[in-house]
């Protein structure tokens, strides 16, 4: 059976990508789960045995173990065909691999000012120049995705692409930023409404 390791689930938007995708594939999985911010290098310690980045998440598939979200993502699509965690077409889905990746490599400023905390009252705090452009690209990349596909997500039917957003849904809706357009905020509801994220969102709200 797939094993995925994960950091607590109020903390970790690296862990949920991969989780929300590996939910979707329908396959059974054991759920590892490694609290965050133990003391004295504790959870280091403890993610080590499981994956030799030190990091979470991590995907075991009894040969080998993927340290990486964005490769446990694409391994995910490969293994599991029929879950279409990739469109069919090929533009769309070298548009949403570019998405993914851009995500997953960038918007340093928004990832740092407004950390994902599912259990966080929601209050706008103030946010650098280089957090209000990260936003601004996050609503240009939504903005064009949906319109290229037609929705109601990001390649037409719920992919990866939208697994790698879903933290930003949540960024955003904590931190009350604007989604910049009726559109942008329905789609933003869709993410926080999938009932693979309500599951993994219900468990982090219950963490200390």
């Amino acid at each position: 059976m797939l094993e995925l390791v994960i950091g607590s689930k109020r903390w970790s938007s690296w862990s949920l990508r991969p989780w929300l995708a590996l939910k979707r594939t329908g396959q059974p999985f054991h759920e590892r789960l490694i609290a965050l911010y133990q003391a004295d290098g504790a959870t280091r310690a403890q993610i080590l045995p499981h994956s030799p980045s030190g990091r979470v998440p991590a995907l075991k598939t009894g040969s080998i173990v993927i340290p990486e979200s964005l490769a446990i993502c694409e391994y995910l699509a490969e293994a599991f065909p029929e879950a279409r965690l990739w469109p069919e077409d090929p533009d769309l889905r070298a548009l949403g691999r570019a998405a993914a990746s851009e995500m997953h490599a960038g918007f340093r400023a928004l990832r740092l000012e407004c950390p994902m905390d599912l259990a966080r009252p929601v209050e706008a705090v103030p946010l650098s120049d280089d957090a209000l452009a990260d936003i601004a690209r996050v609503r240009a990349l939504w903005t064009d995705l949906l319109a290229r596909s037609g929705g109601p997500f990001l390649l037409g039917e719920w992919s990866n692409a939208d697994a790698f957003f879903a933290p930003v849904a949540t960024r955003f809706r904590t931190y009350a930023v604007d989604p910049g357009s009726p559109v942008l905020a329905a789609y933003m509801e869709r993410l926080l409404n999938w009932p693979d994220f309500r599951e993994w969102e219900a468990a982090g709200r219950l963490e200390t």
